[in-house]
């Protein structure tokens, strides 16, 4: 036999190692590394609030968001110079509009993300109303314009895209919110189409309702999809207080079917009996599967 021929077999089955040993690596940078993501309505800035308002808690919303290493989030409620006390974190980049204007009146809902981890390929805002492409009311809501925000982003583990939905419903509109989360699902399917998703925000319903069990038909629920035990309290609004029963949960992180949720929680950090804000955050641990 030739020399050449007794070591061709060898080589194949070198080759072949080679190949499932970069096959796996490939997959492994394709699925990324787990990230956390969360929401939070950080409670506008109202001198009536007292001890409670902005000027007393803002350090203490930064420190939480450092704490628990967001990589991305998103806010509800936070006015303009609320928004710019969190641009201080400056390893964070973000994307958002006033609601009442479309520039910087009225209430945010940002999205902020970590500069390293993702890289922003395009962002949009929309009102939750009939006419969603201008500032307007919509249904039966009574008092505010209500907007989202969204931005498409470059996971830098992996490469893939991914789109992020900060959202916050009307508090009063029954109408309004449901058509709300219609919309919410009109939007994402034309925005993201079979992008990996996550659609965040204060609902201001709780998951028995219908707006809630129309996004949980589409979306996975984080807390009910968490691959380990729910942590912190059930409800997320406390109220700035500190005795607040935390039962009912008006906050929300939904992921389409490509993510996997490893951990779901919602912390409840405080101190000296006063909390960050009215809200608890909710606070996951995702992989891009």
């Amino acid at each position: 036999m030739p020399h050449d021929a007794r070591w061709r077999p060898l080589r194949t089955i070198a080759l072949l190692g080679w190949g499932l040993m970069l096959a796996a690596l490939g997959a492994a940078a394709a699925t990324g590394a787990p990230f956390t993501a969360a929401t939070w309505n950080l409670r506008l800035d109202v001198a009536s609030d007292g001890a409670n308002a902005w000027p007393q808690r803002r350090s203490a919303v930064k420190a939480l968001i450092r704490k628990h290493g967001f990589d991305l989030f998103g806010t509800q409620e936070a006015l303009a110079h609320q928004v710019r006390e969190l641009e201080t974190l400056d390893e964070y980049a973000r994307v958002g509009v006033g609601r009442d204007d479309g520039a910087e009146a009225g209430e945010f809902a940002a999205i902020f993300f970590r500069r390293t981890r993702f890289s922003l390929l395009a962002h949009g805002d929309f009102w939750l109303s009939p006419t969603p492409e201008r500032p307007s009311m919509g249904w039966d809501a009574r008092c505010c314009k209500r907007i989202a925000t969204w931005a498409r982003l470059r996971d830098a583990t992996s490469g893939r895209e991914l789109v992020v939905f900060s959202a916050h419903f009307d508090h009063e509109g029954v109408v309004a919110r449901l058509e709300s989360a219609r919309l919410m699902l009109r939007q994402i399917e034309a925005i993201a189409g079979s992008t990996p998703v996550i659609c965040l925000g204060d609902f201001n319903a709780t998951p028995e309702t219908a707006p809630i069990r129309l996004l949980a038909a589409t979306l996975l629920d984080a807390r009910e999809a968490s691959a380990t035990p729910p942590t912190g309290p059930v409800g997320t609004f406390n109220g700035f207080r500190f005795d607040a029963p935390m039962t009912e949960r008006i906050d929300y992180l939904f992921v389409s079917p490509q993510f996997k949720v490893l951990t779901y929680g919602v912390p409840d950090d405080s101190t000296d009996r006063r909390y960050p804000s009215d809200h608890h955050p909710v606070v996951v641990r995702l992989r891009l599967d």
